[in-house]
Parts: structure tokens; C-alpha cells; sequence
């Protein structure tokens, strides 16, 4: 069985651009439907997060409106607090890509604060790519590219990619307030930035590549990679 990497987001906010702080974390779905499907499957899963903080879930995520139905969301709730991982997280900083078959990044709007500069996170990015190993990256953790960067070249640049869209950011109302928007930077790293309809499961595999749009795509996401682990 395979022992996978889930790189998670420390922030439990997101600084706007008029310096307030929107209160965030990790997407609980994007988090919760995958180590489901993978567990499940009898894989491993290991947590890495900046410093080793242990990961704050969005709230917003836990919403009956927000997940589906009130049955959902007690069901995320139940998968989060029964995962172990999750409690113990590594440090991003100690986690060697050789140690893993594959590297999962949840989303949220956590990675729009911290993933996306962090040192570590764009080092263990540009050490998957060319490894061939399983990387998958869903709705805001792509954000996490951008910290890939060095002197303005990524090596994402050139791969089919898709993530959060302006179009889904100004629908919950947090596009105006946005000091960057994701789809925006995403085009210029470089990449070949593709989408789907709002809200509706939409992934792209470039190579070894793995990229799901929003919450709806995790699940999708974690079928492909179940499909080649």
C-alpha cells in the first residue's frame, strides 16, 4: 500500500487587501473526501504543514448550506475528527519527498496565505514534478505554485492546470476583496489555465500533474489518484 503526503495550509486566515483578516483554515471536504477514499483503500496518509501547526478547518465548510446537507457535513465532521494524521502533523520543513508515493495539497483559502510563499512547500512542488510521482492540487492550494518561482520562472510553467476561478471567487463575494485573485497569478506563472462550470467537479492530469477546480472536484480528484497508485 502507498503512503501519501498531505500538505495542508497552517493559516487560519487570509489577509484582504484592506488588511483585514477573513477567518479560513482548509476546506473540510478537500481534506475529509480524500483521506476517506484513500484510508479506505488501505493507504497511508501522512500531514505536513508550515511549522507543523495543526490545520484549522473553515467553518464556512461545516455549513449543512456549505456541504451539501446537514447529513454531509455531520459526515466531514465525523472523517476530520477520527483523523489521526490531522492531530499529528510533521513539519513541511522535515517532509522528503522520497519518504512518499504521492503528494495531495487541500485547498481552501488557507494556501492563499501561507502556501504561496512558503519556501518549503515550493520546494517539495518543484522536486514532484520531474519525480513522475502522483502530485494533486485542488481549488485554492495551487496557490502554492507561485512559491515555485525563482527569479519569475516555475517549473509549472507550460503544464495544464485548473484551480479556484475568478468567476467562483467573486460568486461567494471575496473577488473585490481579493489582494490577488488565483486564476489571475495561475496565467501569469505561466501555466495553461483551463475550467469547467462553476461548482461542478472539473480535473485536468497533465504527466504526473493532478489539478481539480473547486470543493466538488476533491473527490474526483482522489478517484484518479486511486486509479494510479
Amino acid at each position: 500500500m502507498a503512503t501519501l503526503l498531505f500538505v495542508m495550509t497552517g493559516a487560519s486566515y487570509w489577509t484582504l487587501k484592506d488588511g483585514t483578516r477573513h477567518a479560513t483554515g482548509y476546506w473540510a471536504e478537500e481534506f475529509a473526501a480524500p483521506y476517506r477514499a484513500l484510508t479506505k483503500a488501505g493507504h497511508q496518509v501522512v500531514v505536513a504543514t508550515p511549522n507543523g501547526v495543526v490545520p484549522t478547518v473553515d467553518m464556512m465548510s461545516l455549513r449543512p448550506e456549505m456541504a451539501g446537507s446537514a447529513q454531509i457535513a455531520l459526515d466531514l465532521e465525523a472523517i476530520i475528527r477520527s483523523a489521526e494524521a490531522i492531530r499529528r502533523p510533521i513539519k513541511l520543513a522535515d517532509a522528503r519527498l522520497e519518504d512518499y508515493d504521492a503528494v495531495y495539497f487541500p485547498g481552501g483559502h488557507g494556501p492563499m496565505e501561507d502556501l504561496c510563499v512558503d519556501a518549503n512547500a515550493g520546494r517539495l512542488l518543484t522536486a514532484a514534478l520531474p519525480s513522475g510521482k502522483p502530485l494533486a492540487i485542488v481549488c485554492h492550494a495551487p496557490a502554492a505554485m507561485l512559491a515555485t518561482r525563482i527569479h519569475g520562472v516555475s517549473p509549472f510553467t507550460g503544464y495544464r492546470v485548473t484551480g479556484f476561478t475568478n468567476e467562483e471567487e467573486n460568486a461567494v463575494g471575496l473577488g473585490p476583496k481579493a489582494r490577488w485573485l488565483l486564476e489571475d497569478e495561475l496565467i501569469d506563472l505561466g501555466v495553461d489555465f483551463t475550467k469547467g462550470e462553476m461548482w461542478k467537479p472539473y480535473t485536468v492530469v497533465d504527466r504526473n500533474l493532478f489539478t481539480g477546480q473547486n470543493p466538488a472536484s476533491a473527490a474526483v480528484l482522489s478517484e484518479r489518484l486511486l486509479g494510479v497508485l
